[in-house]
């Protein structure tokens, strides 16, 4: 455990499954010595058709996280609420240790090119992808700020300002406001210490690909494998450290050389 992160709150959003990116991170960052405050959506996994889609999983994954010496705290959330930001910052406000991270890893995908999309679709996905990830992040922000502190915020987008992505026309769309939002407000929080980047993970096999996907997909990979969580997961420990304190305003393509 690193004793320089003890007594800091990481929050991450987004960690319903235990094979997903959202729980890699929380064991990173928990290894790390950092207290762990995620949030959980399981009705959307299991609608999604995850295989690890479990609604007991957060109790279990609260004592997984307890077990590495850190403390562990969760809420139900869906990011679409207007009220979600406030309400997940008052609860983080019981746990123990100084808030110094939030990691939005929480995202709503529905994959349909421009022949299917309509209108209330499009708006769930800004509405979590945009709003409730912007508005969570700005009042995290403001929150640093009152207290005087330093911190970091660590976005995840989906490699859309990198390559097009055909058929995923409203997914990509909102990750795409996530790119431009992190470089806009990198700049506006720099003085304050607080820092802000974006990983793409590139393809990542988080318990959602079918063997024939993984068959696709590896060939496209120069490394000759496919992404994991804890690829994603590593990165994110180094962004939230002090050794990266001088890297702001980034989207890092941490995809393995990915060529789609």
């Amino acid at each position: 455990m690193n004793k320089s992160r003890k007594n800091l709150i990481a929050i991450v959003t987004g960690a319903s499954r235990p094979k997903g990116i959202g729980a890699a991170i929380c064991r990173e960052l928990a290894n790390n010595g950092m207290n762990i405050f995620f949030t959980h959506l399981s009705r959307y996994d299991q609608a999604t058709g995850y295989e690890d889609a479990d609604q007991n999983f957060a109790e279990d994954f609260k004592r997984e996280l307890r077990n590495l010496g850190v403390s562990a705290a969760s809420v139900e959330l869906d990011l679409s609420d207007q009220d979600a930001p406030k309400r997940l910052l008052n609860e983080v406000a019981k746990m123990p240790g100084k808030l110094s991270v939030l990691v939005n890893n929480a995202t709503f995908c529905v994959e349909v090119g421009h022949e299917e999309v309509t209108t209330e679709l499009f708006d769930r996905h800004c509405a979590v992808n945009v709003r409730g990830t912007c508005m969570l992040t700005v009042e995290f922000a403001k929150q640093l700020k009152k207290e005087q502190s330093s911190g970091r915020i660590v976005n995840f987008v989906s490699g859309q300002d990198k390559s097009p992505q055909p058929g995923n026309i409203a997914y990509i769309t909102t990750k795409g406001a996530i790119s431009a939002f992190t470089k806009s407000l990198a700049t506006e929080l720099a003085s304050s210490h607080i820092t802000v980047n974006a990983i793409d993970p590139g393809p990542t096999d988080s318990g959602c690909m079918d063997k024939e996907t993984q068959d696709f997909l590896r060939p496209k990979f120069p490394t000759g494998r496919i992404g994991t969580p804890e690829d994603a997961a590593r990165l994110v420990g180094f962004l939230v450290s002090d050794s990266a304190r001088w890297i702001t305003g980034q989207i890092i393509h941490s995809d393995g050389g990915f060529e789609d």
